[in-house]
């Protein structure tokens, strides 16, 4: 089959530093979907979410797990791909020490309704009020008291400590000491159209993308700063060790389990209808 005949899977994943990592092996020749080229479409989160949830035109996307909740008639989860921080978080800052109970009926910044951040502090502060703000831009809307506080995603959670704002709480460590279970942020899914047999070699394809990005860390690392706002070397091979680990490689029991935890808890907080059905492949 030639190179133009290839069938085209679009794959979007945001422009961070982790998703990028994992893409490193399609970049490099080093991973493939037998039969089909795989081309990536750059998104912020909250757009992917967007795109998942109104369109459902991407073959492969980044997904918010709070999303995934709405897109999940659509698409099934990929074993590989997983984000879920081992102890740590979205990190929920404000301009001085405060307790989380002093921030019901305080506005918040989120990084979008549909992202896991908004539901963490949905489930874990409900009394608050949530006012979406770009995800680059909640540091300088706490800062400027736009907004009491804010939830800190992507490299944010390396460098916010130096910006003078101060952590509330780390949802991740909050997961880890309370339930002792990863907290889950962002998924890759694959669309249901197609069908069982290239859903499971998109999997295996992009689990070995993973593969040779750790395999070759320091090109992958160099490749993945490109989109890594802001980050030097140091900080984006920590930023990526983070997000790119054993569960990311198979999210496994432990994963599942933190799927299940999440879900249940949504439905309780009335942020979701219903857990959805979770088909991992």
């Amino acid at each position: 089959m030639t190179a133009t005949a290839l069938r085209a899977l679009r794959f979007g994943h945001s422009p961070d530093a982790d998703d990028a990592f994992m893409f490193y092996g399609f970049h490099a020749g080093l991973a493939q979907v037998a039969g089909c080229r795989v081309e990536h479409v750059l998104q912020d989160i909250q757009s992917l979410n967007r795109r998942a949830f109104e369109r459902g035109d991407l073959e492969i996307t980044a997904v918010s797990a709070h999303a995934y909740a709405f897109v999940a008639d659509r698409y099934a989860v990929l074993s590989c791909g997983a984000s879920m921080g081992m102890g740590y978080g979205p990190v929920l800052v404000a301009r001085a020490p405060r307790t989380l109970e002093s921030l019901r009926g305080a506005r918040v910044a989120i990084p979008g309704a549909l992202t896991t951040a908004a539901l963490l502090l949905r489930t874990e502060c409900p009394g608050c009020v949530p006012v979406e703000v770009m995800f680059d831009r909640i540091r300088r809307a706490v800062v400027s008291g736009q907004v009491e506080a804010g939830v800190i995603i992507h490299e944010g959670q390396l460098t916010c400590r130096d910006e003078g704002i101060v952590k509330v709480l780390d949802f991740g460590e909050v997961w880890q000491q309370r339930d002792g279970l990863p907290v889950p942020l962002g998924l890759d899914v694959v669309h249901r159209d197609l069908g069982p047999e290239l859903m499971r070699a998109v999997s295996a394809g992009f689990r070995a993308s993973i593969e040779a990005a750790r395999a070759n860390e320091d090109r992958a690392i160099r490749y993945a700063l490109q989109f890594g706002r802001g980050l030097d070397v140091a900080q984006g091979r920590t930023f990526v060790n983070m997000y790119v680990n054993d569960l990311t490689l198979d999210m496994g029991g432990m994963g599942r389990t933190a799927l299940e935890t999440l879900y249940a808890r949504a439905v309780e907080a009335r942020a979701i209808p219903k857990a959805p059905a979770l088909d991992i492949v």
